[in-house]
């Protein structure tokens, strides 16, 4: 049997977002007051995992306080392609004030929010066509590992989409909850591509 890559994947703390903000890519503050929270999602991982955040801060806020840190003082792996996807000229705008500027692109995005692409954006299949190539790159790294990723509902939705072999509309359909867990298994095929098991989704 090849040995098999476990992905734990983790969506960061709520974020502080009063506003109602479209954040996407920019940085936001996280609330990881919720200690009960926060020890539970603890105890269903793995002792000893790879570690891994995004290059936005609140993954890295999270990790900390899942495992203690600072990070300086621990291995932990910063993979970008994980990120959140990017909503462009949009972010930092709340949802009414998007609606209120009477864009055409905006209604576009509503229609085909899987595909359409915010101005100086990306669209969510384009976070699935990253999203996928890292998977399969970190899964031969780290083969036969526990992969602890601290990431985003996009990414996470993104991953499920490769896993199942859905479009990016359907995985888009996919509930992930702050400080939720989602786990799939990297499993090698000798001679053929690799398959995927989805072990569990959004699980608090």
């Amino acid at each position: 049997m090849e040995p098999v890559t476990r992905w734990w994947l983790v969506r960061h703390a709520p974020a502080i977002n009063p506003d109602g903000l479209i954040y996407g890519q920019g940085e936001i503050a996280v609330d990881c007051s919720d200690r009960t929270a926060l020890d539970a999602l603890a105890s269903l991982l793995p002792a000893d995992p790879v570690r891994m955040v995004t290059p936005l801060a609140r993954t890295g806020t999270t990790a900390e306080a899942l495992w203690g840190g600072p990070w300086s003082d621990r291995d932990c792996v910063v993979e970008p392609a994980l990120l959140e996807q990017s909503f462009g000229d949009w972010q930092g705008l709340s949802h009414d004030a998007l609606s209120a500027l009477g864009d055409a692109q905006v209604a576009a995005f509503w229609q085909a929010p899987a595909t359409a692409t915010p101005p100086g954006g990306e669209s969510f299949a384009d976070v699935v066509a990253r999203v996928a190539p890292a998977l399969e790159r970190r899964s031969a790294e780290f083969r036969g590992r526990d992969i602890a990723a601290v990431c985003h509902g996009g990414s996470i939705r993104a991953a499920l989409a490769v896993a199942l072999g859905l479009s990016p509309a359907q995985s888009l359909a996919f509930q992930i909850d702050p400080l939720s867990l989602t786990r799939i298994d990297h499993i090698p095929v000798p001679n053929e591509p690799a398959v995927w098991r989805v072990v569990t989704v959004n699980r608090s």
